[in-house]
């Protein structure tokens, strides 16, 4: 543990561990947004239909949900510096690699590689934080960690469209190295080395893997429904319920398994791990469909349009601290049933953008929908952690992480099944760049209105949960959702 200054002051060397912990969830944000706004610039280049295109961030997200557990079990086993470490230099190859694709199979091969090292970097950055410091310096620097994570997701609409337009769309990727030889070269040098906290822990390979089919079949499935391919979709999807099956069996029999299933006997735990993802779904169904509004109906420019996406994560940021801190004064069930109600109101006000909508208004519709889902989503944690007993508090922050990655994998695959149901298959064969805008804005309305029902269910959900007297707080945790 590194040498703390008097009264908590944070040394030195307590500084530079926490930035470069910081810069792992500063590119961990930028990678969740910076991709979606350069999708039209993809599927251009590459001449390929939206659908295809949204692969490049499902591929993403399926492995970084499918590891993220497994990582943080390997950081117990091989220590955190030297598997945090190896996580940057994956991330940053893969980030190369993406940026040098010749082809659209090349570049989703190369962002399962980025991935990889993601979800180490994304697992292992509060665990670090509480290994390596003293008990009373973890608030100040889990919130500096806060921080740049929500940097991060601010400033990736805004640096991929600028990027995009003035450069090219791989300079998305390019931008992560820099950061990435930096902070592997600052991880050699600033990161304690610790003896592993769990060095004859074994990893359970096999609910990894089935984790993987299971969501790579679901994802798959939603995807192939949106074309021609409907009976495999179906039969993808019958697949994908047969590998949760199986995970689930594999949980309860396993000996050190990745999830301690019995947590979810406890109604309040599944209820409102649901709705952690039920969230995450809104927002990145808004975010990957949105830049194709601003863009093809819109005809903005792909900066401009990075600068209108802002709107959401500003309002994220805005309330998720303050509702963190209201929520450990009057409960939790309060304010996330007030972020889901302006939530579904958003979504409402989306659902009614078309041709000629003002831009002033997009941008209030999107700050608006970002202010209750982060009213909402720092409760949600507080609410999730209070009902982990304490000795499984590690494994349900990895779980936290995994249901709302998860959230982003259905949000982007069902708003593009609902927008291919409601313009037609035309959508899957087309680019999205060749079809009307009055196409366009009718999938888009069908899809907004689709995670307003989203929103409305989270409602839904929270109504029979029962609060605790004693809540967990999140003050000082990073609560951002992306």
């Amino acid at each position: 543990m590194a040498e703390t200054g008097p009264r908590g002051k944070m040394s030195p060397l307590d500084l530079m561990i926490v930035l470069v912990i910081s810069l792992g969830s500063f590119m961990a944000g930028l990678d969740a947004t910076i991709v979606n706004i350069a999708l039209p610039s993809i599927a251009r280049a590459f001449d390929v239909s939206t659908v295809t295109a949204s692969w490049v961030l499902n591929a993403y997200l399926i492995i970084l949900v499918s590891l993220l557990l497994a990582s943080s079990r390997l950081g117990d086993m091989k220590g955190y510096r030297s598997v945090y470490i190896t996580g940057f230099v994956v991330f940053t190859l893969g980030s190369a690699f993406c940026g040098l694709a010749p082809g659209i199979t090349e570049l989703i091969a190369a962002r399962m590689l980025q991935a990889i090292g993601g979800a180490v970097i994304a697992a292992l950055g509060a665990v670090m934080v509480t290994s390596y410091l003293s008990p009373s310096l973890r608030g100040q620097a889990l919130g500096i960690v806060a921080m740049f994570t929500m940097l991060g997701a601010a400033l990736g609409p805004v640096i991929g469209g600028f990027l995009t337009s003035a450069l090219s769309w791989r300079f998305i990727f390019y931008v992560n190295l820099p950061v990435g030889v930096l902070a592997i070269l600052a991880g050699l040098h600033f990161l304690p080395r610790k003896s592993p906290v769990a060095p004859g822990a074994k990893l359970d390979i096999p609910g990894v893997v089935l984790v993987f089919l299971a969501l790579s079949t679901l994802i798959f499935g939603l995807t192939a429904l949106q074309g021609p391919d409907g009976v495999i979709g179906a039969a993808a999807l019958l697949a994908s319920g047969v590998c949760w099956g199986l995970f689930a069996i594999r949980e309860r029999r396993a000996p050190e398994p990745l999830i301690n299933l019995a947590l979810f006997s406890n109604r309040q735990f599944t209820l409102q791990n649901l709705n952690v993802m039920f969230i995450q779904m809104a927002m990145a169904g808004v975010m990957v469909l949105m830049p194709f509004y601003l863009e093809m109906v819109k005809h903005l420019s792909t900066d401009n349009s990075g600068t209108v996406l802002l709107a959401l994560p500003i309002g994220m940021i805005l309330t998720s601290m303050p509702a963190g801190r209201i929520s450990d004064v009057i409960g939790t069930k309060k304010p996330i049933i007030l972020g889901f109600a302006i939530g579904a109101l958003a979504l409402l006000l989306i659902s009614t953008l078309g041709v000629d909508s003002s831009i002033g208004h997009v941008a209030v519709y999107l700050f608006l929908l970002g202010a209750g889902s982060g009213f909402a989503y720092a409760p949600l944690n507080s609410a999730v952690m209070g009902e982990a007993p304490e000795k499984e508090r590690g494994m349900t922050s990895g779980l936290i992480k995994m249901m709302t990655n998860m959230g982003s994998s259905l949000g982007v695959a069902l708003v593009m099944l609902v927008a291919t149901a409601a313009i037609g298959p035309k959508l899957v064969h087309a680019s999205a760049h060749t079809l009307p805008a009055a196409d366009l804005v009718g999938g888009f309305h069908a899809a907004f209105l689709f995670l307003m029902g989203i929103e409305i269910l989270g409602i839904l959900l929270m109504l029979p949960v029962r609060e605790k007297e004693e809540a967990y707080s999140t003050e000082g945790e990073p609560v951002t959702a992306f």
